[in-house]
């Protein structure tokens, strides 16, 4: 399964566009299994990482909703979704199933 899809990308909005916004909408929604418990993040904004040099892209950054030891919102790397493993499992999904809504939904 793609962790961020085209549909995804251009569903973000751009990191700090949404500071004033009250309740941000959540996008997408990455969830934790097997080894990571009960870990969740959701994003509401995000865009890609680029290389300051060649201006290719190496990585996609995300803002939103970290629910792991405590819930806080911070910066997240597509990166580091993808990298915890199990053998060749990822530890990590995407919901595919998930609605956009509110952050105030999941606080």
């Amino acid at each position: 399964m793609k962790m961020l899809t085209q549909e995804n990308r251009k569903a973000l909005p751009k990191l700090y566009s949404q500071e004033n916004v009250a309740d941000p909408t959540v996008v997408v929604k990455f969830f934790g299994i097997a080894g990571l418990g009960n870990w969740t993040w959701y994003a509401t904004e995000g865009e890609p990482v680029l290389d300051e040099e060649t201006g290719e892209e190496i990585d996609f950054m995300f803002f939103g909703l970290v629910d792991g030891f405590e819930k806080e919102l911070g910066y997240f790397p597509l990166s580091q979704l993808q990298e915890p493993k199990m053998g060749r499992m990822p530890l990590v999904e995407r919901d595919m199933y998930f609605t956009p809504q509110p952050v105030s939904n999941f606080r």
